[in-house]
């Protein structure tokens, strides 16, 4: 497991240039080999030293992981000031998190509270994933996001809500943050256009001299005015929050 953690940063980070230096000089790992002592500890049975693992790797590292979380092979967490992985949060393989990401739970409810994160899962920097939900495979969450919902593998999620973009993330490069869409610019600049159409046929409305349009013309006109289809990108922006 150690290996295959160091081997994952070594080829992941450009900035690292050895071995060593990401054996010694990398937190998330150090949090990483915590945990999985704490948590071997943990599924033992053993009292307070898994708690004191943890606490001592939170004050080392600034990575604060629950024994009882399950961690899968591979995971790069990435300067990782800040991160909190909660009790029952289930990490899948090569997982890429960022620093400031909390895998969280919503309330004092008991059993199965933490997400479950599938594997070869991007978490931008400062997003929050909350409750017991299901993240899918190859998912990428964008950096501040806020995550309530069951996700589907191979799609990108963004805002507050988090609303997922229905994209095959095979096609994109996964670490290209600059390139994820800003699905509520989208929809506000689909609404703006439908706006100035809909302000147009009223002008004809209003000036009998000039040409009625019909509710068909209008239609088209409005559709016209947004080569994207306004409705579509309205829709797509609900139906990703759930609403």
């Amino acid at each position: 497991m150690l290996l295959t953690d160091l081997r994952t940063i070594y080829e992941r980070d450009p900035a690292a240039r050895n071995l060593l230096e990401v054996l010694f000089c990398y937190p998330g790992l150090q949090a990483l080999l915590f945990h999985r002592l704490a948590h071997w500890l943990y599924k033992n049975q053993l009292p307070f030293i898994p708690r004191l693992l943890s606490h001592i790797s939170r004050f080392l590292t600034g990575i604060e992981i629950h024994p009882g979380a399950v961690i899968g092979k591979g995971v790069f967490i990435d300067h990782g000031m800040g991160i909190v992985i909660g009790e029952t949060a289930i990490v899948g393989d090569y997982a890429l998190i960022y620093q400031g990401v909390t895998l969280g739970g919503t309330g004092k409810e008991t059993g199965k509270r933490h997400p479950t994160v599938g594997s070869h899962v991007i978490v931008g920097a400062g997003a929050k994933v909350l409750g017991n939900i299901r993240i899918g495979d190859r998912v990428r969450i964008g950096a501040g996001s806020v995550v309530l919902r069951d996700v589907p593998s191979d799609t990108t999620v963004v805002g507050i809500p988090g609303r997922v973009i229905r994209e095959n993330n095979s096609t994109t490069d996964a670490l290209a943050h600059g390139k994820i869409r800003d699905v509520e610019a989208e929809v506000i600049r689909a609404l703006f256009e439908r706006v100035k159409a809909l302000e147009k046929q009223l002008e004809q409305l209003e000036y009998p001299s000039h040409h009625v349009l019909s509710s068909s013309e209008g239609e088209e006109l409005i559709h016209s005015e947004n080569g994207n289809n306004s409705d579509a990108v309205i829709e797509e922006f609900l139906d990703g929050a759930g609403i």
